[in-house]
């Protein structure tokens, strides 16, 4: 009895644990450095196939990717299915520029949203919303393009 009342003093004190919600999110697996740091361009350079090849040497080097949402949410993720890796797994490579549908688990905490996700419902394919205007390689991406 006498270490019931500091047992209950510790779980009061304790930092409340973020609940998972669950969710279904369409949107496109991005590479997180280069959408939030501006280092290749604006948000609309770095997605779809312009920005596919570096997005997976960014993965697989272990930069975090993320989800952009459809309605321009974006959610880091730490897992996808039962890949072990949450930066450089196989399956993150595969999926980098495709648009999915994913069903898992959202933390959101101060701001932050991170996904777990459980099923990959459907791979709808590589995004393709900027190729045609920026090219294979992004002209801002080009050192000199002036020659």
């Amino acid at each position: 009895m006498k270490h019931l009342f500091p047992a209950a003093l510790l779980l009061a004190a304790a930092p409340s644990l973020a609940e998972a919600e669950a969710v279904t999110i369409r949107g496109e697996v991005i590479d997180t450095w280069c959408y939030f740091s501006g280092v290749m361009g604006g948000p609309d350079a770095v997605q779809g196939t312009a920005h596919h090849t570096c997005a997976i040497w960014c993965s697989a080097g272990g930069i975090p990717v993320g989800l952009l949402g459809e309605d321009g949410t974006v959610y880091m993720i730490l897992a996808i299915g039962g890949d072990d890796q949450s930066a450089s797994g196989q399956t993150q490579l595969e999926l980098a520029s495709h648009e999915v549908t994913v069903e898992g688990d959202l933390f959101a905490r101060d701001g932050l949203n991170y996904l777990v996700i459980n099923t990959l419902v459907e791979d709808h394919g590589i995004t393709n919303i900027n190729h045609t205007d920026f090219g294979a390689i992004p002209g801002f991406a080009i050192p000199n393009p002036e020659g």
